[in-house]
């Protein structure tokens, strides 16, 4: 083989698959590592140092109207659910 020519693969860029290496994936939603972590570390610092049962209190409804609203959503969401007995 003449080596003066190129080749037809000289052309082309070499890949030895570790193109994917050098990019790092980002996993994102449920099955994202790091955002579960993130949440844990947070729940954890919160638990810790808020008062949950006054945030609970806070969070009760203010009227009538806004427990219907609420139970109204509530039921809402359990008609779309796919668990059993919901």
């Amino acid at each position: 083989m003449d080596s003066s020519k190129p080749t037809k693969d000289a052309d082309q860029p070499q890949q030895h698959g570790d193109a994917k290496k050098s990019q790092p994936t980002r996993q994102i939603g449920e099955g994202s590592y790091e955002g579960s972590r993130e949440y844990g570390e947070s729940m954890k610092a919160y638990l810790e140092t808020a008062d949950v049962k006054a945030d609970g209190e806070a969070a009760q409804p203010t009227s009538p109207e806004e427990a219907e609203q609420l139970k109204k959503a509530e039921q809402e969401g359990l008609a779309h659910s796919k668990a059993p007995g919901k």
